[in-house]
């Protein structure tokens, strides 16, 4: 059973920062980290090299996830979970050939189960993600600088990047 959700609409909020280096967007996700919300779905899209994997890294730290994770892509094994203050869910879609394939590695569990879910890749599964999701761009705006594009959808993400504002504060 596949959950046709048409996603990014109802509520919105958006938010971008720039990074300037490898340490600085590990530490924008360890600020989002602290901020978590269970049950919150973020999608991250941008390039290869984009810094997709740096922010998750980031996400677990601020997540307090137990140990070092050596948080890396799950390229090839698809999803990797870590355990922290919430369930840390981290898939990777770019080998996936059908969003139908997201679902058939647990998707719906993960959202119900009240995880915080860390796509990278996730404009390759848009007609199945929620309608309540952190949609997160990263854009290559340089060697080491990036952009990155906030957008909330629906309440849970609205809360979030609204705490995630006020911590940037």
């Amino acid at each position: 059973r596949t959950r046709r959700v048409r996603p990014l609409t109802g509520k919105r909020i958006h938010f971008k920062r720039e990074t300037n280096s490898v340490e600085a967007t590990i530490s924008l996700g360890e600020s989002l980290g602290c901020v978590l919300v269970g049950g919150l779905q973020i999608g991250l899209v941008g390039a290869l090299g984009a810094g997709k994997t740096q922010l998750v890294k980031g996400i677990a730290s601020g997540n307090a996830v137990d140990g070092d994770p050596s948080v890396t892509s799950p390229t090839f094994t698809l999803v990797h979970e870590y355990a922290g203050q919430l369930r840390l869910i981290h898939a990777d879609l770019y080998r996936l050939e059908s969003p139908s394939a997201l679902v058939a590695l647990g998707y719906e569990e993960w959202i119900d189960n009240g995880s915080v879910v860390v796509i990278e890749w996730a404009d390759r599964a848009r007609s199945i993600l929620g309608d309540d999701i952190l949609w997160i761009e990263l854009q290559v705006d340089g060697e080491t600088r990036r952009s990155v594009q906030f957008d909330a959808f629906g309440e849970a993400a609205v809360a979030c990047l609204n705490r995630l504002q006020a911590e940037l504060r």
